[in-house]
């Protein structure tokens, strides 16, 4: 088992920023890359960014360079710094562990941010 653990989000008027915080225990294969996804209330779960421990990054293209994601080896935990926050990014975010890009099975609770206008 990976324990994943959130923490951030909250309300926020457009054009803010938040940051989510998540860190991921257990067995160290297990929690290679660190991934946020976001679901917003009628849709479908979708890619936010990924982080690997040797700092790699990706990020979902629709996000247009708003979302930053970094990974703290001193504090072994992933950061998602949102900004210039939308209204379209209201959503339930989840962080997931996992060996690499393409596979998290290990998830966190998720965190509501809500954004208005």
């Amino acid at each position: 088992q990976v324990p994943v653990v959130q923490s951030g989000g909250g309300l926020v008027q457009a054009g803010g920023s938040l940051r989510l915080s998540c860190i991921a225990s257990g067995d160290h294969f297990s929690r290679v890359a660190l991934g946020w996804f976001r679901q917003a209330p009628g849709k479908q779960r979708e890619f936010v960014a990924a982080v690997t421990r040797d700092g790699s990054t990706k990020y979902a293209p629709s996000l247009g360079g708003r979302f930053t994601i970094s990974f703290d080896n001193a504090v072994d935990t992933a950061h998602l710094l949102m900004n210039r926050l939308k209204v379209e990014d209201t959503a339930v975010y989840y962080c997931a562990a996992g060996p690499d890009w393409d596979d998290f099975p290990y998830w966190g609770q998720g965190t509501q941010v809500t954004v208005s206008s």
